[in-house]
C-alpha cells in the first residue's frame, strides 16, 4: 500500500510542482484546473486556473500530489513535514539549498547520530520538509 503526501496550497500550486520538478527530478503527470471540470463550479471566479489536482512522479515509484485550496479553506501546513531520503551528501546539499531558498531553515544540514546529513525547512511555499542521507560511518 503506498503512502503518497497531498499538500495543499493557497494559489501557488502549479508554482511550486514546477520547482520541485526541477529540484527533484522526476515528472509532472497531472495539472488539472478547476476550469472545464465540474468543480468549477464550487470556486470562487479567479480560482478556476488555479489547480484542482497535480501528480509529480518521482524516483523509485514515489508521488507528490497537491492541490490549491481556495479561501476560505486553505490552512497552512503544520505538525508533519514532508521526509526526503536522498542518494549521495552532495544530492543532499543541493536539494537541501534549493528548497531552502526563500524559505526558512530550522534545522541545518549537518551530521547527526543517525545521519551522515540531516536538516529540516520550511520552504517558500510554506511545506515543511526534513532531508536525511546515509548512517554514520
Amino acid at each position: 500500500m503506498p503512502l503518497c503526501p497531498y499538500l495543499f496550497f493557497d494559489g501557488r500550486c502549479e508554482e511550486a510542482f514546477t520547482r520541485y520538478q526541477q529540484v527533484l527530478g522526476g515528472r509532472i503527470t497531472a495539472m488539472l484546473r478547476h476550469a472545464g471540470t465540474p468543480a468549477e463550479a464550487h470556486v470562487p471566479p479567479e480560482w478556476r486556473d488555479k489547480i484542482m489536482h497535480a501528480c509529480l512522479e518521482l524516483e523509485g515509484g514515489m508521488q507528490l500530489m497537491a492541490s490549491d485550496a481556495a479561501p476560505p479553506y486553505f490552512r497552512p501546513p503544520q505538525g508533519f513535514s514532508v521526509q526526503l531520503s536522498v542518494g549521495t551528501v552532495e544530492e543532499a546539499e543541493r536539494i537541501f539549498a534549493a528548497l531552502a531558498e526563500g524559505g526558512n531553515v530550522t534545522m541545518p544540514l549537518a551530521p547527526t547520530f543517525w545521519a551522515t546529513r540531516f536538516g529540516m525547512l520550511t520552504d517558500r511555499f510554506g511545506v515543511p520538509w526534513m532531508l536525511n542521507h546515509g548512517q554514520p560511518g
